[in-house]
């Protein structure tokens, strides 16, 4: 899905405290697996762990959990698709509604920046393990102008829906595309693996391997988790730059026909001089570079070392083979886009040679990879 090439700024909402209400939702006909004590720790407590360190402590989590509020109906009147594009919409939407107006008489919503629903009930139950009703599944086209039934009350603009067993990473990943708002008609952090493959049946998790095609295990807006029992991995530089998280002058821009050679240090550090060479091809695209090495959420990655992608602003969705940004993949030989960092001691250049582009390892300080970009020269 594509556009013509807009300014893509990144989003102010995803700065500072991030007020959340959870209501803890539960089915008339379904005994929850977990108590409330338990979801506290994994929204309260692991999420907000993880936020800090992949924001540079730029954002952080609050808020409140309700008590078990029962839903008027059994979970089969709820279930939605497993599959993206094949969502019952009327369904998320009046469990949404439904779930509000349980705590309306309770709860000020003004004073949220956002919803979670956390239903009682697992992802076989339910239908999906996690998603976001907007901006997401109701669409993100004008705002969700949803009000309680009783007080009347306007819901923030932001709701996400998980299952019990949802892991940090799905979490984080509806989290993000509230924290990231709607901007021009687009989500300005959307999914990152494939819709259309993520509808088809295959061998990945039951499904076509949609993860795994664009940012692999290298973004949890791609992939969720790379190992179930670990946290998610950090977000890569295009993420972080959406969210506003990278300060302007962390950002190495070098120009169309000009080279430089720069230490560029890990992502998962915020005092590094320099985390992310940009090298910009026109209005609308631009590569980036950045290095990823193992401490902070970036643990959790299949391997480490630099990662260079091909960013499309045009691309508003992942649909029909496009996304907005690609990994460029040192190993192809490596399934699932393992392999595809940079590094000085296995494949160290990357060339576009219809664009002129040139990236390579020469070196390393510490954690600290240096490179010589070159672009278009």
């Amino acid at each position: 899905m594509a556009a013509s090439p807009v300014p893509v700024a990144s989003s102010a909402k995803a700065l500072g405290e991030q007020k959340v209400l959870v209501i803890m939702a539960r089915f008339p006909d379904v005994e929850p697996g977990f108590s409330i004590e338990e979801m506290r720790g994994k929204y309260f407590d692991k999420l907000d762990r993880y936020l800090r360190a992949a924001s540079y402590g730029k954002a952080r989590v609050t808020g409140k959990m309700t008590d078990w509020r029962t839903l008027p109906h059994p979970v089969r009147h709820y279930r939605i698709s497993q599959h993206n594009l094949s969502v019952e919409r009327d369904r998320v939407l009046e469990l949404i509604q439904d779930a509000a107006d349980l705590v309306d008489n309770d709860e000020d919503f003004s004073r949220y920046s956002m919803i979670f629903l956390s239903l009682g009930a697992k992802r076989t139950d339910y239908g999906m393990a996690g998603l976001c009703g907007y901006p997401g599944m109701l669409g993100w086209r004008s705002e969700l102008l949803l009000k309680t039934r009783k007080k009347r009350q306007t819901l923030p603009v932001g709701v996400a829906i998980y299952c019990e067993e949802a892991h940090v990473g799905v979490v984080f990943h509806d989290m993000a595309h509230i924290m990231g708002g709607v901007q021009g008609g687009r989500r300005l952090v959307p999914c990152l693996y494939d819709h259309d493959l993520q509808g088809q049946s295959g061998p990945f998790r039951n499904y076509a391997q949609f993860y795994l095609v664009h940012l692999g295990y290298f973004d949890p807006m791609s992939c969720h988790m790379f190992i179930a029992d670990q946290g998610p991995p950090g977000p890569c530089a295009w993420t972080k730059l959406r969210l506003g998280w990278i300060e302007p002058q962390k950002v190495l821009t070098v120009p169309r026909g000009k080279s430089s050679r720069v230490v560029l240090g890990p992502l998962g550090r915020e005092t590094s001089e320099a985390l992310v060479v940009k090298l910009p091809l026109d209005s609308a695209t631009y590569y980036l570079v950045e290095n990823r090495q193992p401490f902070g959420p970036d643990r959790n990655l299949p391997s480490h070392g630099v990662l260079i992608s091909l960013c499309d602003d045009q691309v508003i969705e992942c649909r029909r083979g496009q996304s907005p940004v690609k990994l460029m993949n040192a190993n192809p030989s490596t399934p699932e886009l393992r392999g595809a960092p940079f590094t000085l001691k296995g494949k160290k250049e990357f060339q576009d040679s219809k664009r002129r582009i040139l990236v390579r390892v020469v070196g390393r300080k510490a954690d600290a990879c240096e490179i010589e970009v070159s672009n278009g020269k």
